[in-house]
Formats: C-alpha cells, sequence, structure tokens
C-alpha cells in the first residue's frame, strides 16, 4: 500500500484476476422467499378449510335446529290432541244434562292444566300469598286490615310458569293497609 500525500492510504489496483475475491453464494434471500410462499400457501389452504369446516358446521346446525323445532312442535301438540279430544265428546254431549256437560268441562280443564305442568310450567293461583312481582301481576289493590300488605287476596287469572320461565303472570287483587 502507498500513502499518499494526504495520509490517506489507496489499494493496490487489480486487473480482476485476484484470488483472494469471495464466491459469491447462492441467494439465500430467494430460498427464503420459496420457504414463506410455500408456508403461506399452506396456511390459506388451511384457513379456506376451515372456512369450509365453519360453514359447513352453520348449515349442519339449521337443519339440526328446524328439526329440534319440528319435534317439540309435535311432542306439544301430541300432549294437546287429548284435550281436543275431549273437547269433541263435551260438545258431542251438549244436550244432555247440564251438569254433566259442566263436570265434563271442569275435567278438561284439568286436563289441560296436567299438560302445562307436564310441559313445565305449573299453574299459579293461590290465595293468601305474599304478592311476587315475578309470579303477579297486580290489577287492583284493596284496604284489607287484617291482612299483611301485599297479600294477595284474589286470583282473577291464573299464572303459568316459574320465576325464570313464564308464559303468563296470574293477574291478581293484593291487600294494602287501611288509610
Amino acid at each position: 500500500m502507498e500513502r499518499s500525500a494526504d495520509h490517506s492510504t489507496t489499494e493496490p489496483a487489480t486487473d480482476g484476476t485476484d484470488t483472494d475475491q469471495t464466491e459469491t453464494a447462492p441467494d439465500r434471500d430467494d430460498t427464503d422467499q420459496t420457504e414463506t410462499g410455500a408456508e403461506l400457501a399452506q396456511l390459506e389452504d388451511r384457513w379456506r378449510r376451515a372456512l369450509a369446516d365453519l360453514d359447513n358446521l352453520r348449515k349442519r346446525y339449521a337443519k339440526d335446529l328446524d328439526r329440534e323445532r319440528a319435534a317439540a312442535v309435535a311432542k306439544v301438540s301430541a300432549a294437546w290432541l287429548p284435550v281436543l279430544d275431549n273437547l269433541e265428546l263435551a260438545l258431542a254431549h251438549a244436550g244432555s244434562d247440564p251438569q254433566a256437560v259442566v263436570e265434563g268441562v271442569k275435567a278438561i280443564r284439568d286436563q289441560a292444566v296436567q299438560v302445562l305442568s307436564q310441559l313445565g310450567f305449573e299453574r299459579h293461583d293461590e290465595v293468601g300469598v305474599p304478592f311476587s312481582p315475578e309470579l303477579h301481576e297486580v290489577v287492583s289493590v284493596v284496604a284489607q286490615p287484617d291482612l299483611p300488605s301485599g297479600t294477595v287476596i284474589e286470583v282473577l287469572r291464573p299464572g303459568y310458569g316459574e320465576d325464570g320461565r313464564q308464559l303468563r303472570p296470574a293477574a291478581v287483587v293484593v291487600s294494602r293497609p287501611e288509610g
């Protein structure tokens, strides 16, 4: 190496035949890109398959839901068929003894209440119990000095169901203190 006047070093000139040159290795970027592209294609394929599986699952659940709804409707309808049969019998005997018809209608009502009970909706028509906003709907309030405030005095329309699952609340008259 030679030093020039500005104290910098200069490299000796080469004619391109220098044996000290490093050989160029195969381009690693191309290999990495190929591997990344293959991995991306694999991930994209898995993603598409997952989407197809999800779509198939949605379709299957929609069919299952329709089938379950139809089965539930059939079960409830079958439970009401004896009630309908007995109503028809009562109508067929309407011309006979009026007391027998009344007794028949009461029996049919009891049968209908039993069907609702079997479906999970118990009848609530109790008098003398404390008012419960989950089970009762107040229609009227009456002064009753001998009863605690909020006691159910009369049930105008029975309710069906429990606290969390109700068809309808009972329409009731409740007590309040005089004054």
